[in-house]
């Protein structure tokens, strides 16, 4: 059986676009990126369809129904607090949801300022039930752990302090880290595992 073509939709105003927009924010918090897109679908094509979605945009930030700095917060601190993921997936994420470079970095800077990230990864490890390596495929649960927690946002040195305190075998621990920017030349001595 073929799947039916979607019925191509007549373009609406600017009266229909602001209707449409206001529903769409009503059912989940969005960025102007991701609302301009939704709303490109239903505008008019060209000048008269981009001149339409800059009045509802306008006009949508005019009653403050759309602000993508009160998306930044919201969202980081629901990572954060209920998810518990670290900075750089949170910070992955912003971007690509369409939330400017410098807005990430200050809505970032101001959440996870006071956050201790040992403390962040062991709240994800309990969220996430994960459990300390061991037994016979120590080295590629560590592995996994790793990988998981990298996902999740966190530094190498965060992630091997939780290894360490787990008293996974330091031969268990692999050589390398992950692509994480934390090289291991910047890390302190004492971060470091014995190879």
């Amino acid at each position: 059986m073929a799947f039916a073509r979607p019925k191509k939709r007549e373009p609406v105003g600017e009266a229909g676009l602001f209707e449409y927009a206001v529903g769409a924010l009503a059912r989940r918090m969005r960025t102007e990126r991701d609302l301009r897109r939704l709303m490109r679908d239903r505008a008019e094509e060209g000048e008269a369809g981009a001149r339409a979605m800059d009045a509802v945009i306008a006009r949508l930030k005019e009653l403050n129904y759309l602000s993508d700095e009160r998306f930044a917060e919201d969202y980081t601190r629901v990572r954060k607090e209920h998810e518990k993921f670290g900075q750089r997936r949170v910070q992955q994420d912003l971007m690509m949801k369409g939330v400017g470079k410098e807005l990430v970095a200050s809505t970032l800077e101001t959440a996870y300022e006071d956050v201790d990230e040992v403390a962040l990864a062991r709240q994800y490890i309990a969220r996430k039930r994960m459990k300390q390596p061991g037994g016979v495929n120590a080295q590629k649960e560590t592995v996994r752990a790793m990988n998981r927690l990298l996902r999740a946002g966190f530094s190498s040195r965060a992630i091997y302090k939780v290894l360490r305190e787990w008293k996974v075998p330091e031969e268990a621990i692999p050589a390398e880290g992950g692509g994480d920017s934390d090289s291991y030349a910047e890390r302190e001595e004492d971060d470091l595992p014995e190879f």
